[in-house]
This record gives structure tokens, sequence and C-alpha cells, in this order.
């Protein structure tokens, strides 16, 4: 169920959005819920909030010291990357 409710924003703000959400190709609506979202760290709907490795996007393969075959190193780099209240 969604809640309708009024925000007030600065206009270059809300233009800025606007353009933004159209360049994207989704609506405003998506675009401040995914920025909500960030602020306080709820996962979209659907989604368990799972985190996986983050890749390298300057060389294109996973951060120095991921090893992809070593499932409990694995975890121990996700669960680091979790806040303390989401760890296991």
């Amino acid at each position: 169920m969604t809640v309708r409710t009024t925000v007030r924003l600065a206009p270059e703000l809300l233009r800025a959005a606007k353009k933004k959400a159209a360049e994207d190709g989704r609506t405003l609506t998506s675009l401040i819920e995914e920025g909500l979202r960030d602020v306080v760290n709820l996962p979209p709907p659907g989604q368990t909030g799972r985190f996986y490795p983050r890749v390298s996007k300057a060389k294109g393969g996973v951060h120095p010291g991921v090893d992809l075959t070593r499932t409990s190193e694995l975890l121990e780099i996700l669960d680091a990357e979790l806040p303390p209240e989401k760890r296991r």
C-alpha cells in the first residue's frame, strides 16, 4: 500500500529530479523512493537486503583479496559491509 504526502522542495532540485527521472525512464516517485531507501537503509520491496561482493570498475575484476571460490571468506566480506545490527 502506498501513502500520499506533500513535500516542499527547492524548485531547482525538483527540476533536476524530474530531469533525472525522465532520463532514466522512470517516475519521480520511484526516484524519490530510491533516495529515501538509501538514506534509511531499507531494501526495495521483495528484496532480502542481501549484499554481493563489489566489483572493481577500475580493472573490471573482483576487489583484491576476494577469492570467489572460498565461501567462508565471501561471507566474512559481506558481513563486514553490513551495518552491525544486520550482521549474523
